[in-house]
């Protein structure tokens, strides 16, 4: 994949993708572990504003945290920036019991004798990798404190008992983060202060169409235009608390396509993918009426997909 073609026809401001050519120039990943750790990501981002901003933090030397409610592409985008710098990637999925040790490293017992097994958090500082840090805001503040003096102008990491680390200077941290889910909590504002914080916005019509249409080129547009209209009228139920935003789900949305040219019906495919993921009997109904409003249950790969 051409992926700053991709940008290029994506209309980015050329002054930052001759930034991203030249740090790629800089920093070539030579190692072939390492190079293993490029993702290739499966769905490419699509918004010229929001990649411009992402870009151009990054290419500032920030750290860069991603918010906004569900189906904004906050995962795909973050994958997407370590592909469009080609850095090798780690991904940290937060949890209330994660601990300082596992972002950093613990002490571990090789069969003769006790070693340091690095984490996440330590890898992407030796390497110069990408680091996503998925819902950031699940995790306690007191876990989180070790990156401070990462993501700082200190730009170490002290390893007690071994060795301070210098962040290497390719090296770049993602985070992202719903507001008011289960478990969740307000970020410490010393931590939130290191990143450049991008609100992202529901995905646009066009580039919706987009991001279809490069995944199932041969879908028929008709049937292309009413699986937008379904993504975008239940947004807009969940923004009118009518349903719960559950069933906006964009990925659930593009599964359902997938099970549908696989050789499901369209009724089982968003029945498994949409409707199913809100468990509440009387919000299913809900979700139900809304889908079968706009997509017929019976359509098979034939309809849906052009030969």
């Amino acid at each position: 994949m051409d992926i700053l073609g991709f940008l290029k026809d994506e209309g980015i401001d050329a002054q930052i993708i001759a930034g991203v050519e030249a740090y790629r120039a800089e920093h070539p990943v030579t190692d072939a572990e390492l190079a293993e750790r490029v993702p290739q990501p499966e769905y490419l981002y699509y918004g010229k504003e929001v990649w411009e901003k992402a870009l151009a933090a990054l290419l500032a030397g920030e750290n860069l945290l991603l918010t906004g409610p569900k189906a904004t592409g906050k995962n795909v985008l973050a994958e997407n920036l370590s592909y469009v710098f080609g850095r090798p990637e780690w991904n940290v999925s937060f949890h209330i019991s994660t601990e300082a040790s596992f972002l950093i490293g613990a002490d571990t017992y090789d069969g003769d004798k006790v070693i340091f097994r690095p984490g996440p958090i330590y890898l992407t500082a030796e390497h110069g990798g990408f680091v996503v840090l998925d819902e950031i805001n699940m995790a306690r503040n007191e876990a989180l404190a070790v990156l401070h003096s990462a993501l700082d102008f200190r730009q170490i990491i002290d390893v007690p008992g071994y060795r301070k680390v210098k962040v290497h200077p390719a090296a770049r941290f993602i985070a992202t983060m719903n507001y008011g889910y289960a478990g969740t909590r307000d970020l410490n504002a010393a931590l939130a202060s290191r990143f450049a914080v991008l609100n992202m916005p529901v995905v646009g019509e066009e580039d919706l169409k987009k991001l279809i249409t490069n995944r199932f080129p041969k879908i028929n547009t008709q049937i292309c235009d009413q699986f937008m209209k379904l993504f975008y009228e239940l947004e807009k139920k969940a923004a009118h608390a009518d349903i719960s935003d559950r069933a906006v789900d964009l990925r659930g949305l593009l599964d359902a396509l997938r099970l549908i040219e696989k050789g499901l019906t369209s009724g089982a495919a968003l029945d498994m993918c949409i409707i199913n993921k809100t468990f509440d009997p009387f919000e299913q109904n809900l979700v139900r009426d809304v889908v079968n409003a706009r997509i017929p249950a019976d359509l098979t790969a034939a309809h849906v997909f052009t030969a």
